[in-house]
C-alpha cells in the first residue's frame, strides 16, 4: 500500500484539525482588538506631551523601579521556595503549595487588605514595627511588598515546573562525583532551570508593572512615592481621558518590549549545551 499523501494546505508535520483554527482566531482577536482600539483612540499630535508630563514621568519611573525591585525579591525568595516545593518531602507540603498559590486567585484588593492588616500601623506586626521606627504602609516599600505578594506565585510556578521537568539525574551524577549540595545547586540545578527562571522573572515583572488593587489599598496614591503608572492612568481617566489612553499605550509598549526581549533570551538559553557537573 502507498502512504496517504497529506491534504494540500496542511502544515508539514502538523496534526491539528482545521476546526481548531476558528477558536484560536477568536482568542487572538480577543487580545488584539482591544489593543488596536487603544491605538486608534490615542491623540497622536499630543502623545509626546501627554506621556512626558511630570506626573507621567514620575509614575513611569516609580513603576519601573518598584517592578524591578519586586522581581528581584521574587527571585531571591521564590527560587528557594520552588526548590523546597519541588525537591523536599515533608508533611504539609501540599498545603504549603496551595497557600503559596493563593495570591493567583485572590482579588488584589483583598491582598492589599491582608498586607495592611499584617504590616499597617494597627496591624498584626504594626506595633512591633513602630517600636523599631519602621513605617511600611503608604510608602514606596509598601508598593514593592504589594507587587511581590501578587507576583511571587508566577515565579514559583515557573521554576517549580522547570525543576520537575529537568528531573534530578544530573544532580545525582554531580553528587556522585563528590560535588557538595551548594555547588550542585549553583553549577547544575540553576543552569538547567535557567529558561524557566527567566520566564518566571518576566512574568513577575509584568505582573508587578500592572499591579493596581493591592498597591492602592496598601500603599495609597501619593505622587512620586506610591503612585505607579496604573494608578496614574486611573486618576487621569477621570480628568484627562486622552492622557489615560496615551499612558495605557505606553504601559502596553513597555510590557511588549519586556516580553519580546525575554523570549529572545529564553531561546538563546535553550540552545546552550547542558551544564556539566
Amino acid at each position: 500500500m502507498t502512504a496517504r499523501r497529506p491534504r494540500a494546505g496542511a502544515a508539514e508535520g502538523s496534526a491539528l484539525p482545521r476546526w481548531v483554527l476558528l477558536p484560536a482566531a477568536l482568542g487572538a482577536l480577543l487580545v488584539l482588538v482591544p489593543l488596536l482600539a487603544v491605538v486608534a483612540r490615542v491623540d497622536w499630535p499630543r502623545f509626546g506631551a501627554l506621556v512626558t508630563s511630570p506626573s507621567s514621568v514620575a509614575a513611569l519611573r516609580l513603576s519601573l523601579g518598584t517592578a524591578a525591585t519586586s522581581t528581584a525579591c521574587c527571585v531571591l525568595l521564590g527560587v528557594p521556595l520552588a526548590l523546597v516545593l519541588a525537591r523536599a518531602r515533608f508533611p504539609g507540603l501540599r498545603l504549603l503549595r496551595s497557600l503559596v498559590l493563593v495570591p493567583l486567585v485572590l482579588p488584589p484588593v483583598v491582598g492589599g487588605l491582608a498586607l495592611l492588616y499584617a504590616l499597617g500601623r494597627n496591624g498584626l506586626l504594626g506595633p512591633a514595627l513602630q517600636v523599631l521606627g519602621v513605617r511600611v504602609a503608604f510608602s514606596t516599600a509598601a508598593v514593592v511588598l504589594a507587587q511581590t505578594f501578587v507576583s511571587l506565585p508566577f515565579l514559583v510556578l515557573s521554576v517549580e515546573g522547570a525543576l520537575r521537568t529537568a528531573g534530578q539525574r544530573y544532580e545525582r551524577v554531580a553528587a556522585t562525583l563528590g560535588a557538595r549540595p551548594g555547588r550542585v545547586l549553583l553549577r547544575v540545578t540553576l543552569p538547567l532551570v535557567g529558561p524557566g527562571l527567566v520566564s518566571g522573572a518576566v512574568l513577575a515583572f509584568a505582573r508587578s508593572l500592572g499591579e493596581f488593587g493591592a498597591t492602592l489599598t496598601f500603599a495609597g496614591s501619593l505622587q512620586g512615592v506610591t503612585r505607579t503608572l496604573p494608578l496614574e492612568i486611573y486618576l487621569q481617566r477621570e480628568g484627562d481621558p486622552d492622557a489615560a489612553v496615551a499612558l495605557s499605550l505606553l504601559l502596553v509598549a513597555v510590557s511588549v518590549l519586556v516580553v519580546v526581549g525575554v523570549r529572545g533570551a529564553c531561546r538563546t538559553d535553550t540552545r546552550s549545551p547542558a551544564p556539566s557537573g
